[in-house]
């Protein structure tokens, strides 16, 4: 079957209500005239831009830990911060979507950062949102429009759009490396990506250290006598390891968790239970020994980082192994399950989303594989 010169791939869209014109010397002659004007026949294009499913650009792609930290610390002998701005090792796709558009997965950027005791980040701020998770060091910190706060390994912390913010360790620190997520691919592709630098290299701290985090870090816990948050993200800053982790044991003694992702937490804005940035969202979840995941699909990409344990992923049919601070993605609409190889300890997955566009434009849509009691054929 023919349209618009073309063979139809796929068989369905040989059906009443979809395009499946055959061209003729009158229609060619009314492309090229529609061309000259700046238009085009809808129905050339419409199986295209119309797919029955979504169609996703990006690969699977993982990023060992051991690979990519020699080349943080290679890094921080061949560029000086203040030259490069941010020292970062860019993450990009394995698909030529990645590498147009500079994204580790869909509208998602990420990176990993090393610094040094008493480097600093020169200050700035943007349109778009980032996030952060630590993955080794000590004495690194933020300060985000004034507020300076600690952080520590596998501590997750927010730097939201718009914010005034720098990183640095302190003199007395170790070298420390962290994973960027920002949703830079998203803002330029809406055109609405601003960028400016603060007048100082740094900015001085204006509250107590880790005022935030401190004040609204109680959970359901509000603090009296001091002036409301009115920001559209969430005041506790950073989240840090040992609460998120001790919470996840305690949701274990009372639940069985998902059969797709054993038991997970979502970072959340305490004050509205909602995510924790307007536009990326970001999860910490526990597979128990031996877990064996099920799996399923949604719309929205997903970025991972093992923040221990060993075990493996299956995505699209592909298995990918994976050990502690080992980065995968999931893109969206892909079959995905997890499985952790450990038969006497958990593994601990980070990950960060854009879920929170999804379900601020209403095309949130997950589903669970039927055939093969759940699982994946695994081609590799």
């Amino acid at each position: 079957m023919m349209a618009g010169n073309s063979t139809i791939i796929d068989p369905r869209d040989d059906v009443l209500g979809r395009a499946r014109v055959t061209d003729t010397p009158e229609l060619e002659a009314f492309y090229q005239e529609l061309a000259a004007r700046n238009a085009g026949a809808f129905w050339k294009r419409a199986n295209a831009i119309e797919p029955w499913e979504p169609e996703t650009r990006y690969r699977p792609t993982l990023w060992r830990y051991a690979d990519m930290r020699d080349m943080c610390l290679r890094a921080l002998d061949l560029v000086k911060p203040e030259e490069a701005g941010r020292r970062v090792v860019t993450l990009l796709n394995d698909s030529d979507a990645g590498r147009e558009n500079v994204a580790v997965c869909g509208w998602l950027f990420s990176g990993m950062q090393a610094m040094r005791p008493g480097e600093i980040t020169p200050a700035h701020r943007h349109t778009a949102s980032a996030h952060r998770f630590i993955m080794e060091g000590k004495g690194a910190y933020t300060v985000v429009d004034g507020h300076h706060i600690t952080l520590g390994a596998n501590d997750y912390v927010l730097t939201p759009g718009g914010c005034w913010h720098d990183h640095g360790v302190v003199a007395g620190g170790e070298v420390s490396i962290w994973q960027d997520g920002l949703d830079i691919p998203l803002m330029n592709s809406l055109e609405t990506n601003f960028y400016a630098v603060y007048d100082q290299p740094a900015q001085t701290a204006v509250f107590p250290v880790d005022d935030l985090p401190l004040s609204y870090g109680g959970g359901s816990l509000r603090p009296e006598g001091i002036g409301a948050w009115d920001k559209p993200y969430s005041p506790v800053m950073v989240y840090r390891w040992e609460a998120t982790r001790d919470a996840l044991w305690n949701l274990a003694k009372v639940s069985d968790g998902t059969p797709f992702d054993g038991h997970m937490l979502r970072y959340s804005n305490p004050l509205t239970g909602g995510w924790a940035l307007q536009t990326m969202g970001a999860h910490m979840q526990m597979l128990k020994p031996g877990f064996r995941g099920k799996a399923h699909r949604h719309t929205g990409n997903v970025v991972y980082n093992v923040a221990s344990g060993r075990g493996y992923s299956i995505i699209g049919g592909e298995r990918f192994d994976w050990g502690t601070h080992d980065i995968f993605c999931v893109p969206a609409w892909m079959w995905h399950e997890h499985v952790n190889l450990d038969p006497s300890e958990e593994a601990f997955l980070f990950s960060f989303n854009d879920f929170p566009v999804m379900e601020a434009l209403g095309v949130r849509i997950e589903e669970a594989l039927q055939e093969n009691d759940g699982h994946q054929t695994c081609a590799s």
